[in-house]
């Protein structure tokens, strides 16, 4: 197992303040350095906001938290602690070697919405010491708009409501191809729709991301959620047929 290159490779943005509190290493918005530096006096900003009284817990890999970065200007967002999928899930759970993958996902979440792509802000990472050589990462993002994913709207939606998403889905592809942009594990449940009459689509999970030099990212990127809609069909009885996936590739090929 070894430390991501690309990630290792990242310098923080120039919005982000880089400091250590007691043996803590944090990088933040500058807007959020001090809040996030007294959300510290816990052991971890995951400790922190386990146990804020507003908190609301969400459920991915181990329990996140939905709460309230304190200020002048209160920012309500959301807090997870990292942790492997797959087999690594029984071999490191959540320690990693540094610097983990958190510099990754804040260069690619920066780059993405200065393309104008819609993902979650990071506000901030923290790494802890573990068992040397790993450490511990928990990330805090700025909370989404009230919505869900897009098989949970999907299912939700009715015929108008389904062109809706597909319209804002499409938009979303065609701003991927627009800065080159490649997810090779874009799939429905990484997709998060706000609940609106012309509804937003976020990108999650976007230290996955890639920006190859060679050009078809939009192919790749569609033919990539058009098989995950087919497996929440075929498997999970998702209500999306071929015609409706057709649809969402001749929207995703409009030029805006």
């Amino acid at each position: 197992m070894t430390a991501d290159p690309a990630a290792t490779r990242m310098a923080n943005p120039d919005s982000y303040l880089e400091f250590v509190v007691a043996g803590r290493r944090v990088v933040a918005r500058a807007w959020a350095a001090d809040a996030v530096r007294e959300a510290l006096a816990a052991p971890t900003l995951h400790d922190w906001a386990a146990a804020r009284p507003e908190r609301d817990v969400m459920h991915g890999r181990g329990a996140c938290y939905g709460v309230t970065l304190p200020g002048a200007e209160p920012v309500p967002v959301v807090v997870r602690r990292n942790r492997h999928g797959g087999l690594l899930r029984y071999l490191t759970g959540e320690r990693f070697l540094p610097p983990t993958r958190a510099p990754l996902e804040l260069a690619n979440a920066v780059r993405l919405a200065e393309a104008g792509v819609p993902t979650p802000e990071v506000v901030a990472y923290a790494l802890y010491p573990a068992a040397f050589p790993f450490v511990r990462c928990d990330v805090m993002t700025r909370r989404l708009p009230a919505g869900g994913d897009l098989p949970e709207r999907w299912q939700a939606s009715d015929a108008a409501g389904r062109e809706a998403l597909m319209q804002a889905v499409a938009l979303l592809l065609r701003r991927l191809e627009g800065c080159g942009a490649w997810h090779p594990d874009l799939n429905m449940k990484n997709i998060y729709l706000t609940h609106a009459p012309v509804p937003t689509a976020y990108l999650l999970d976007v230290d996955r991301v890639l920006f190859p030099p060679e050009a078809e990212v939009a192919r790749r990127n569609y033919e990539r959620l058009a098989r995950s809609a087919r497996k929440w069909r075929d498997r999970w009885g998702l209500q999306i047929d071929e015609e409706a996936l057709a649809r969402l590739a001749s929207l995703a090929m409009e030029k805006d």
